[in-house]
């Protein structure tokens, strides 16, 4: 038997597609929430603590981090939401800020797979851990894993998401068998994270079986800064939602069964052997006076071999249901 309990735990990633605007952030969470996802994920950094004075990414990062405040106040809002807050931190200081504020799962981002301090820091937290993929090879990732395990977390709480950091993603660079790969090999719970157009993808990771998906999402699309083109408006998260909830739904538990809505097509669709033409009694049953026709209500076709040659012991009509 396939289990297939658990629900499947949906992110919508805000990341900073609010602009540096905590309003802005805030009408991202009741959208999310009205979506029917599970976590609104944030980023969190400090511009000058992840890239140097000579980037070109400086000033850019600058107007999209969020305050200290701001987080406190969005961790609260989600809280009263009834929504999941979560946050990527993409420095140390970042991490032991989002530990205050009591978050119980991290989360990971591509860009920090290789980072042997970051690793070792989030580890020892021994929280629920979520880690993206993208770039790595599988012997990267395998690493980092261990790394965290090492460090002083379960590699029962760690999923790991299968991702393409390209925005947006080509569908022929999706890969999503390697999703499979991970899990199989590495022995991990295993999710996605999506960065391609549309809805098709995250949909069909939840039918390959990830338990996790992750999606970007904005106001407009047409908003400027760096992930908006890349990401869900709000009626498509939810048609994602909707989507992957009946999906995991329609995927069972795996055993082969007669379902309780189909039950009553049996006597409609199948058959049962009748008279092809009258038969007298005492007539030898053959494939001469024999045929199988619906509806299913008599001897099945199946039976066909034990009622050739059998004596008829009454007459029958055409197309009368036989009796031996």
């Amino acid at each position: 038997m396939v289990k297939n309990t658990s629900r499947i735990f949906i992110i919508a990633e805000v990341g900073v597609n609010h602009n540096g605007d905590i309003e802005i952030a805030k009408q991202l969470v009741d959208l999310a929430y009205e979506a029917g996802v599970d976590a609104v994920k944030f980023q969190t950094f400090s511009a000058e603590k992840v890239v140097s004075q000579q980037s070109l990414q400086l000033d850019m990062l600058k107007k999209l981090e969020l305050s200290r405040q701001d987080h406190i106040e969005l961790n609260d809002y989600c809280r009263e939401k009834g929504v999941i807050f979560l946050s990527t931190p993409f420095d140390l200081e970042s991490i032991d800020f989002l530990k205050s504020l009591g978050l119980e799962i991290f989360k990971i981002p591509s860009g920090e797979i290789t980072n042997l301090p970051y690793l070792r820091k989030v580890g020892s937290l021994n929280k629920k851990i979520i880690i993206s993929t993208g770039m790595a090879e599988l012997e990267e990732i395998s690493k980092a894993l261990d790394i965290l395990v090492a460090s002083g977390t379960a590699k029962e709480k760690i999923t790991v998401l299968h991702c393409n950091t390209e925005y947006p993603t080509p569908f022929k660079d999706v890969n999503l068998l390697a999703m499979l790969t991970i899990k199989n090999t590495l022995r991990v719970k295993v999710g996605y994270s999506d960065h391609t157009l549309g809805i098709e993808v995250p949909i069909a990771a939840v039918a390959l079986g990830a338990e996790v998906v992750e999606k970007h999402f904005t106001l407009d699309r047409t908003m400027e800064g760096p992930d908006h083109q890349a990401s869900l408006e709000p009626s498509e998260l939810k048609a994602m939602v909707e989507s992957i909830r009946k999906i995991k739904n329609a995927l069972g538990d795996g055993i082969k069964r007669v379902s309780p809505s189909e039950l009553h097509n049996r006597e409609v669709v199948r058959k049962s052997i009748v008279a092809s033409r009258e038969i007298k009694k005492g007539e030898i049953l053959s494939q001469e006076n024999i045929t199988a026709k619906r509806p299913g209500v008599g001897i099945s076709p199946i039976e066909w071999d034990r009622v050739i040659g059998r004596v008829a012991k009454r007459c029958f009509k055409a197309d009368e249901a036989i009796e031996v």
